[in-house]
């Protein structure tokens, strides 16, 4: 579910990407943010309730981005001018995003039996590093920091590289690129 979920979230990113480039509405692309922000919630309720799926760290990681795409909806859809609520937002998020980095590349703790708690998957470490600096950059857009079109090509590239990429590789293929 996780991998649909990950072109899901990339019709977000798109948009988004596009509108800080000045190629967009604000309220269609709210209404994006709303739809997406509504079905990675309910994935993530899916994710930490369902005995099939039974993953609440992929599910705590789905909540935060929910979440921050729902608050974007609602800052687009409103025409919200003083968007720092939703770089306060994103700020958590890149938080979550580090500590998720760092147990991708590290596996956290060990198991009773030696192993990792979290599998070692480098392309993940390195797709949550990049979350890491997007919303860094989406604070620093809000506060008049960064240009926004900074922040709209990496939305635009990071789409591809982050959720794309990822996604298509392991259900066409069974492996990320690293």
């Amino acid at each position: 579910m996780t991998l649909a979920l990950l072109l899901l979230i990339m019709m977000l990113f798109f948009p988004v990407g596009m509108l800080f480039l000045g190629k967009g509405e604000a309220k269609s692309t709210g209404f994006t943010c709303a739809v997406v922000g509504i079905l990675v919630v309910i994935g993530a309720i899916l994710q930490v309730a369902v005995p099939a799926f039974s993953d609440p760290f992929t599910g705590g990681l789905l909540f935060v981005f929910g979440v921050l795409y729902l608050q974007t909806a609602h800052a687009l859809w409103t025409g919200l001018e003083d968007m720092r609520t939703v770089g306060n937002g994103a700020f958590i998020v890149a938080v979550v995003c580090a500590m998720y980095a760092y147990l991708y590349l590290t596996g956290g703790g060990l198991n009773a039996d030696g192993s990792t708690i979290i599998a070692v998957v480098p392309y993940l470490g390195f797709m949550m590093i990049t979350f890491v600096v997007i919303g860094l950059t989406v604070t620093a857009v809000t506060y008049g920091k960064v240009s926004a079109k900074l922040a709209g090509w990496m939305f635009v590239s990071l789409a591809f590289i982050s959720l794309f990429v990822p996604a298509i590789g392991l259900m066409g293929f069974g492996t990320l690129p690293f």
